[in-house]
């Protein structure tokens, strides 16, 4: 048995199957395939005859093409195909699946599967998420290309070979299937969630789970309430709290304010003592106040050390935090007295000590600022964040200028799953 060109499932489906004499003892309703390395391969066609499905092993196989499709044996040899839920079938299982476009960053369909030989086997090298994959199906792909040529725009082939997929199920029943893990990790935490935000509810948790901690901890504050909500009441505790621990304790403070009380206190109970303080410190406030979009992540030292010594100690504490535009600096009773960017910092002598370099005039907002007000001290004084202090001035935390774009961006639409 060879295979004639390229070969679509499209192609086949519906396609009359012959015995050795030439007489049809059905019509191909599905393929039965198995998975392998690197390709999945075709095992069985599944046929239909009046009202029963009968199962003929590719073994038996003589001629396989878009035109003529017969077997060595005849259909009282056959035997009846019992459905499995175990079983994998290109119609039931994987056409008009879900698969994610990482080049085009987007969420397409299976729209036809291309069959081809890998070591004289016969397997799925690729699935076809296109226009012709559906003109394909219908029976339409030769006049479709009849009127993209008579427009100029021709009809082009859209593939994605399978050796690029991995099904995020070890199944392939309710299929999603994605781009390795690495390629997924490569992504935007913005393009990240808007695949995620593509697929049905039922996907997204799977989806989700497949992500490394890290990449999940990026992506997750990047989409929108009720499917960070979703994603982490279908969660395990532990594996929540082990998310949000990874998270900066306002993006943290943000899931959780949005959950349930029982399950908000599931996770806080499981979180670090400290990040479950920094967290709960943060819900304590309203929402559309300072005290509700600052975080308690920041970098403050005694206004007694040197630059040099500051910078070392930078390059250290750093590390943990995802942005940090200035230093801030306390006296002895934690007060904060003064404040230095990075660039200013860098070029101050490194025997000077931070009060001889530090700015003392510092503007600062208390907790209950509503945060129309910190947008506008923020846009006043061209400042990237701005920092959060108690009525001693004892620094709480700060609010960036990112909290403050969030709050006047436009809300994105939500998807229709």
């Amino acid at each position: 048995m060879t295979f004639i060109g390229e070969i679509f499932v499209g192609e086949v489906l519906n396609k009359p199957v012959l015995d050795p004499s030439g007489e049809e003892i059905g019509r191909v309703k599905d393929l039965l395939v198995s998975i392998g390395e690197p390709f999945p391969q075709v095992t069985s066609l599944i046929i239909k005859r009046k009202k029963r499905e009968l199962i003929v092993p590719w073994d038996s196989i003589n001629i396989f093409n878009r035109k003529v499709i017969s077997s060595r044996i005849f259909k009282e040899e056959l035997k009846e195909y019992l459905t499995s839920e175990i079983d994998i079938l290109i119609g039931r299982d994987i056409l008009d699946k879900q698969i994610v476009d990482i080049n085009g960053v987007k969420v397409v369909r299976v729209n036809d599967i291309r069959l081809g030989e890998f070591d004289e086997k016969p397997c799925l090298v690729a699935v076809d998420i296109g226009m012709r994959g559906i003109l394909r199906r219908l029976g339409l792909e030769r006049r479709g290309e009849g009127i993209g040529m008579a427009i100029g725009y021709p009809l082009k082939h859209n593939l994605i070979g399978w050796n690029y997929i991995q099904p995020i199920e070890p199944r392939l029943t309710r299929l999603t299937l994605t781009i390795p893990r690495k390629s997924v990790a490569t992504l935007h935490p913005a393009d990240i969630a808007h695949i995620i935000s593509q697929v049905s509810m039922k996907d997204r948790a799977v989806l989700f789970d497949s992500l490394d901690l890290d990449t999940a901890a990026e992506a997750l504050p990047e989409l929108e309430p009720d499917v960070q909500t979703s994603i982490i009441n279908q969660m395990g505790k532990e594996q929540a709290s082990d998310l949000l621990e990874q998270m900066s304790p306002d993006e943290a403070a943000d899931i959780i304010g949005d959950l349930s009380p029982e399950k908000a206190k599931e996770i806080l109970e499981l979180m670090e003592e400290e990040d479950a303080e920094n967290v709960q410190e943060l819900l304590s406030h309203d929402e559309d106040t300072a005290g509700g979009l600052m975080t308690t992540e920041y970098i403050a030292y005694h206004s007694g050390l040197s630059v040099g010594d500051t910078i070392e100690r930078f390059k250290r504490d750093a590390s943990d935090i995802d942005t940090v535009y200035y230093i801030y600096i306390l006296d002895e009773e934690e007060r904060l007295i003064g404040v230095i960017s990075l660039r200013d910092l860098l070029l101050s002598n490194t025997d000077s000590l931070l009060s001889e370099v530090m700015t003392r005039k510092v503007k600062t907002i208390t907790p209950e600022t509503d945060q129309k007000q910190v947008a506008k001290i923020i846009s006043k004084y061209n400042l990237v964040s701005l920092p959060v202090v108690d009525e001693h001035n004892r620094l709480l935390g700060v609010v960036t200028i990112d909290d403050v774009i969030n709050i006047f961006m436009p809300k994105r639409k939500k998807p229709r799953v």
